[in-house]
This record gives C-alpha cells, sequence and structure tokens, in this order.
C-alpha cells in the first residue's frame, strides 16, 4: 500500500476512534485470524506428509503460501471495514447542520459504489427526518392553537400530552400523570376506560365543580397506531357553560318577567278599562290615574333594562376583562350623579381614599357596581344620615388578600339605617329576591341589582361582602384585584 493509502487509511482510524470506532486490530489478532482460517489446510498438508504423499519441505511451503496469501487478504479485509467504520462514525458525527462528509472511493470499502450507497441512504433518511420534524412541529402549533382542550392518554390512562388550553383549564400540567388527578369525574373517566379497552369512541357530558362551575362535553376517540402499539386516546373537550346558562337563562327569563310583570300590566288594563268606562268625563281621576300608569311604565321599563344588563353580564362572566381602571375617579364619579337625591334626604355621601394603584376591569361594569350600592344606601339608609364609602389597599399576608386570593383593593359603602336580618343575607343576591317586598317596590327597585353586582365582581375575579345587623345599618364591601397582578382564566371567586 501507497504512503498515501497509509496516510489515509490512518486519518480514517483516527476520525472512526474519535466518535467511539474501535481502534485498528493489532498484529496479535491479525495472525490469530489468519491462523484459524489456515488451519484446515495446514491439516490436510500434514495428513498428507504422515501418509507419505506428500514431503515435509513440500508441506511447508504450502503452509507458508497459504499463511502469506490469508494474512495479505486479511489485511486488506480488515483495511477496508476500518474504512467503512470511519466513513459511519463520520456520518453519525455530521449531524443535520453540516454537511455529509463524502464516501471513500472505488474500492476502498468491502465493494464497490458501497460508500456511494451509504452516503444516498444518510442522504435520504436526513431529509426524511427533516420532513418529519417539519410535519411535528406544525402538528404541535395547529395543537397549541386550538381553543379547545384537548388531551392524549395512553395506557392506565396516563396523560401523554395535553395543549395549552387543556392546561389553562385543568390548572395545571398533568404529562405523565393519571387523568383522575385533574378531572376527577366518574363518568369521562369510565369513557376513556372503555376506549382504552377497545372501544372506538364515547361522548359524555359532566361539569367541573368549583364556585364557577362549568358544564363540558367531552369526546373520547381512539387514535390509529401501528399494529402491536400500545393504545392511545385523544380526549377533545367543549365548554358547554355558556349554552348552559342560555338555556338556563330563557327559563329563569319568561319564569321572573312573567312574575314581576303581571302586576304592572295588571295595574295598566285596569286603569285603562276604567278610564274608558267610569272615570270617562272626569278629569281628575283621569289625571291621577295617568300618573300611576306612567310610573308602572317606566318600573317595566327599568325591569326590562336590567334584566338585558344581568342578561349580558353572565353571558361574559367567564371571560375576565382585560382593561385597567381607576377606582377613586369611578367613585367619585358615581357619588357626584347621586349628590342631589342624597341631599333631598338631608344625606350626604363622604368618601375617603388613599393613594390607589389601577385594577383589572372595565370601567362601565365597576360604574353599574358602585351605582348599585350607592342608590341602595341612600334608598334603604336613614334620612339626615351620612353614606361613608373607603377604599384602601389591602394589607400584604392579611385576611381580605387570603380571601381574594392575590394583591388587590377593597370598597366599603355604609349606611345607617334599619339593617337587615341574619337570615336575609344570603339570598341578597339571588334575582328578584326582596326583603321587603312592597318596601322595595315602592322605592323603584327591581330586585336585580344586587344580582347584577355578583355578577360583575365574578366576572372581575373580586370578592362581595355584605355585614348588616338590625338598626345598625349595613356594608357592603367589594374586593377587586389590583392591575398588579392579573387574575388568571380559571381563577374563579364567587360574590357571596
Amino acid at each position: 500500500m501507497s504512503d498515501f493509502s497509509q496516510q489515509g487509511a490512518h486519518r480514517e482510524e483516527t476520525g472512526a476512534s474519535a466518535v467511539g470506532v474501535p481502534p485498528r486490530p493489532d498484529l496479535g489478532r491479525l495472525l490469530l485470524a489468519t491462523a484459524v482460517l489456515s488451519l484446515p489446510t495446514i491439516v490436510v498438508l500434514v495428513a498428507l506428509v504422515l501418509a507419505g504423499s506428500l514431503p515435509a519441505s513440500g508441506a511447508l511451503a504450502g503452509a507458508v503460501t497459504v499463511l502469506a496469501l490469508l494474512a495479505l487478504m486479511l489485511s486488506r479485509h480488515f483495511r477496508r471495514v476500518r474504512a467503512l467504520t470511519g466513513y459511519l462514525g463520520r456520518l453519525r458525527a455530521a449531524g443535520d447542520d453540516r454537511p455529509l462528509p463524502a464516501a471513500p472511493s472505488g474500492g476502498d470499502l468491502l465493494a464497490p459504489g458501497l460508500g456511494e450507497a451509504i452516503a444516498e441512504t444518510a442522504r435520504a433518511q436526513r431529509e426524511r427526518r427533516h420532513e418529519l420534524e417539519a410535519t411535528m412541529a406544525m402538528n404541535a402549533a395547529v395543537l397549541a392553537g386550538l381553543p379547545d382542550p384537548l388531551i392524549l392518554v395512553g395506557e392506565n390512562r396516563r396523560v401523554l400530552r395535553l395543549n395549552p388550553a387543556a392546561e389553562a383549564l385543568l390548572g395545571h400540567d398533568l404529562t405523565g400523570r393519571e387523568l383522575a388527578l385533574g378531572i376527577r369525574n366518574p363518568n369521562l373517566l369510565a369513557a376513556v376506560d372503555a376506549v382504552l379497552r377497545g372501544g372506538e369512541q364515547e361522548a359524555v357530558e359532566f361539569t367541573i365543580p368549583g364556585k364557577l362551575e362549568r358544564a363540558m362535553a367531552a369526546r373520547v376517540l381512539r387514535l390509529p397506531g401501528a399494529a402491536g402499539s400500545r393504545t392511545n386516546v385523544m380526549i377533545a373537550l367543549y365548554d358547554l357553560t355558556g349554552v348552559k346558562q342560555s338555556e338556563r337563562m330563557r327559563a329563569d327569563f319568561v319564569a321572573n318577567v312573567s312574575h314581576e310583570l303581571r302586576t304592572p300590566l295588571t295595574s295598566l288594563i285596569g286603569f285603562i278599562e276604567t278610564l274608558r268606562g267610569p272615570a270617562r268625563g272626569d278629569g281628575e281621576a283621569q289625571e291621577r290615574f295617568l300618573k300611576i300608569m306612567e310610573e308602572q311604565a317606566h318600573r317595566m321599563s327599568r325591569l326590562v333594562d336590567d334584566l338585558l344588563s344581568l342578561s349580558r353580564i353572565e353571558l361574559q362572566e367567564h371571560t375576565a376583562p382585560s382593561n385597567q381602571s381607576d377606582i377613586a375617579q369611578i367613585l367619585r364619579s358615581v357619588a357626584a350623579t347621586l349628590e342631589l337625591e342624597a341631599a333631598r334626604r338631608g344625606m350626604r355621601i363622604e368618601i375617603a381614599t388613599e393613594a390607589l394603584p389601577s385594577v383589572v376591569g372595565e370601567r362601565d361594569e365597576l360604574t353599574q357596581v358602585f351605582q348599585n350600592l350607592l342608590d341602595n344606601a341612600v334608598k334603604y339608609g336613614e334620612d339626615n344620615t351620612v353614606i361613608r364609602v373607603s377604599a384602601r389597599r389591602l394589607a400584604k399576608g392579611g385576611a381580605g388578600e387570603r380571601r381574594l386570593g392575590r394583591p388587590g383593593l377593597k370598597v366599603s359603602v355604609f349606611n345607617e339605617g334599619e339593617g337587615i336580618e341574619r337570615e336575609h343575607i344570603p339570598r341578597l343576591t339571588e334575582r328578584f329576591y326582596r326583603v321587603d317586598s312592597r318596601r322595595s317596590r315602592r322605592l323603584g327597585g327591581t330586585g336585580l341589582g344586587l344580582a347584577i353586582v355578583k355578577h360583575i365582581i365574578n366576572r372581575h375575579r373580586g370578592v362581595l361582602e355584605i355585614e348588616s345587623r338590625p338598626n345598625e345599618g349595613a356594608t357592603f364591601t367589594v374586593y377587586l384585584p389590583s392591575a398588579a397582578e392579573k387574575p388568571s382564566a380559571l381563577a374563579t371567586h364567587k360574590a357571596s
């Protein structure tokens, strides 16, 4: 072999060793292989010598010749094997971001054209790998962008993968853990087990409990896989909360409106019949009846407006707001609109605030909250008293912050008046619930104000507290998250 070939073989051997390929076999291994392969020939030559068919000198010459030829052939074979091993090592070391090394030419490998064939196979594998990686990246991007939660489950209900929407729904990453740790609904788990045992697909509806309960639908599908591979199941989840709420709202709307509108409509019909009959020519009666009819019509108008407002708020309740609002400015604006009404009863509105951060919230909705609370304070407070409004930061680590679950503000509205019996307080935020129905209607209340307050505060991930004792007035306190930490999509705090 020429010096150039020897140097090339040495470089191949060095490159192969660098990537973990065994080094060149030593002389002992070459001699051992030569001896093993030549042993049958030597045995035959010895037998011929013992039989007298071949002189010892001829047998010795034949043995040396065989050994020399075998040594030469094995040396060339080992050299080609080392060249092939070194080339394969360089292919592995090249990776995906470097050009493939050139194949040894001609007979430098075990057979002519073998290097080119190996290089072509490596190029094809690299291209195929790139295609698969691009496809996987595209699929991952599609799954991540889907708004509906998707969960991939394997044997023993072990979660293999879930998209960001599923992580947001469950509140944490369940990868590698049992599905029941995130969703404990027995109907869904039974559907997953049925598909894992050989079913094709299952559909089930269930609820995720919490302060804001979610209604969900799930479709459980068997994923196609290679023969003999483990079964994988995909769970596609759909949020039906809005649909269920709409159904309940329609039913509630019919029931509540039919009840609340019956009285004013009956009054209007009665007065119309009277005006067309006995009071047809009575101007004084007509004036009195028309005034009452106007009041009843305004009452129905307020009721319809509040129902529409409540329906709109409930539909948005599971969507946290993204804007920021200045609570102090909202309180001053609301107080200014009610000053005249309060002054008619000798009442005064006092606002005490400190330097406050903004809150995460919609200005119009928060204005509606404090408009209702201050309006109630004016309506149900004693004449010639003071309505006190205070707003301050929650103490770090204090009871208010623990109740809210994050930094925030506390806004309280206090009025002096008759107060509220303890048994009524839990029901004050129910639709159309009134402690004194006659007084509420007389003052123009629709029975929906505190229900609207509750749902707006729920949407803002806040908390409503009501404290009152008979003859000691009432305090309505609202806790709202500050803009320093926006509420997560899953954080839910229901108003009491």
